[in-house]
């Protein structure tokens, strides 16, 4: 992936609207990585823990959380998306009702 790929990701991620999500390869087509949610997903993973990129807001294709339930992450994506107004469910958001397409 390139600087420029990544820079592209970033780009698409700020503009995820509070309480609103949307998928990994929403992100990459986006982006215009077609076929890229794993590369999204893998740079995702590498942030900072600082970074004030909006990373929660990105779910996979089902709305479902991608962490493992009950890990640390997830319940740290689900604290912040419900902090947002999100409604999370067994560990899944309502595309429908929350979904952004960009």
């Amino acid at each position: 992936m390139t600087y420029e790929d990544q820079l592209r990701i970033y780009s698409v991620l700020n503009a995820i609207p509070r309480g609103l999500v949307t998928s990994y390869g929403c992100v990459a087509t986006l982006a215009q990585l077609p076929r890229g949610a794993r590369q999204v997903g893998r740079l995702l993973s590498q942030l900072p823990a600082e970074s004030t990129l909006p990373w929660h807001r990105v779910l996979r294709a089902d709305g479902a959380i991608a962490f493992p339930e009950n890990s640390p992450s997830y319940r740290r994506q689900m604290q912040r998306l419900e902090s947002e107004g999100v409604t999370v469910t067994q560990g899944r958001v309502d595309l429908s009702g929350f979904g952004w397409k960009g």
